[in-house]
């Protein structure tokens, strides 16, 4: 058996044993309504991740986040199992039979030349499958979650349709439907009818959405993004407000403008990476008293914030997450109590594992917590904090 497939054994198992008679009493208490929640978290937290490699984070928090998302797939398919419904290896069969059949160019002797004839033969494909199942091949737009954001779900249409040709020629026809779009709502608003102008306005949002299908960037990805620069930009006004000594409120919005295109500027001058290196960016290095006593907290909280031990020295102890490396070496303290360091969490929950742990394993570690937020001294007197 591969890596992969033994690792997925396992977690099954694991799933298996948190929902039997001796298990665990919450895992027990879940069934499909109590676990919706869940399931939109993790997918949310999984983009928050994405978004946060894009501009140059670590993937190994990705990987944690994937890993939670995975669970709750395994968590339905154990629920399923229990009733005799399906299991999970019905579930990866499923896919795996779905995604077999719609690739006949990659596992099949059919010939395509594009990726647009990729799509095509998918709708029709998608198409015959459902008919084989229901005795109708239903609408082309099926399978687009009602409960998905808007955005998303505008994109996604148009995309369906253009499957089967119901398309604009080209990126110009999109941009003039816009302009168009745009003249009516101002119509709109000059009636100052509110029915009208929600009307023009939802018009003008799917446009732009078609937009963005045009070109390739999502929109529901690009508003995200514009949002966390958004986010990024007025902190900086305010922490800058706060260095000049103006309350906020206090400044003008030509002020705070100045600040704003400062922020912009610096976005501008330092350009995010489009990946992460995988060699170690910074080092750190500690002498430390007891390395053995430091040697083993860091060994049980390491995996719990996305490290990984590293092989060193005999007299070293070494971690990382691929974007910091931190070693300790046996020695004379280097007065590691009047340091501090803080550390970014992938989520509030993530905070709540490791306030858990340290509170198992190393009682008396915690110096202060909040609900995004955990503070805590390991044995050589390094102050951490940990926050979502």
């Amino acid at each position: 058996m591969s890596a992969t497939g033994a690792e997925l054994e396992r977690l099954v198992g694991i799933m298996e044993r948190l929902r039997a008679e001796n298990g665990c009493p919450w895992d027990r208490e879940q069934d499909l309504r109590s676990l919706r929640p869940y399931l939109v978290e993790e997918t949310f937290e999984v983009l928050d991740e994405m978004d946060r490699v894009a501009y140059g984070g670590s993937w190994r928090s990705l990987c944690e986040e994937l890993g939670d998302l995975l669970f709750q797939i395994v968590f339905h398919a154990q629920l399923a199992a229990e009733k005799g419904e399906f299991t999970m290896a019905d579930v990866c069969r499923a896919i795996s039979d779905k995604i077999t059949s719609r690739h006949p160019h990659v596992f099949g002797e059919r010939q395509v030349k594009d990726s647009e004839e990729v799509l095509f033969n998918w709708a029709k494909l998608k198409a015959e499958e459902k008919k084989r199942k229901t005795g109708r091949e239903g609408s082309v737009l099926d399978g687009v979650p009602t409960a998905a954001p808007a955005l998303l779900r505008a994109e996604r249409l148009t995309e369906k349709a253009s499957r089967i040709g119901f398309d604009w020629p080209d990126v110009a026809g999109v941009r003039a439907k816009l302009y168009e779009e745009l003249g009516e709502l101002d119509e709109a608003i000059a009636s100052k009818d509110r029915d009208a102008i929600e009307h023009e306005f939802g018009d003008v949002l799917f446009s732009l959405a078609n937009l963005g299908r045009f070109l390739r960037s999502p929109p529901e990805d690009a508003l995200r993004m514009a949002i966390r620069r958004f986010t990024t930009r007025f902190q900086h006004i305010e922490a800058a407000l706060k260095t000049e000594g103006v309350a906020l409120g206090e400044a003008t919005l030509d002020h705070m403008e100045r600040h704003w295109q400062a922020a912009k500027a610096a976005e501008k001058a330092l350009p995010p990476p489009a990946s992460l290196p995988r060699a170690p960016l910074t080092s750190l290095r500690f002498t430390v008293a007891e390395l053995p006593a430091q040697r083993a907290f860091w060994n049980s909280v390491a995996p719990l914030i996305g490290w990984q031990a590293e092989r060193g020295a005999p007299d070293e102890a070494s971690y990382g997450d691929g974007a910091l490396r931190l070693v300790f070496t046996a020695g004379v303290s280097s007065g590691a109590s009047g340091v501090a360091l803080s550390l970014g969490a992938p989520s509030s929950r993530a905070v709540e594992r490791l306030r858990a742990a340290l509170d198992s394993s190393h009682p008396g570690s915690v110096q202060g917590a909040e609900p995004h937020q955990i503070r805590f001294r390991d044995p050589s007197g390094l102050l951490w904090e940990y926050t979502a």
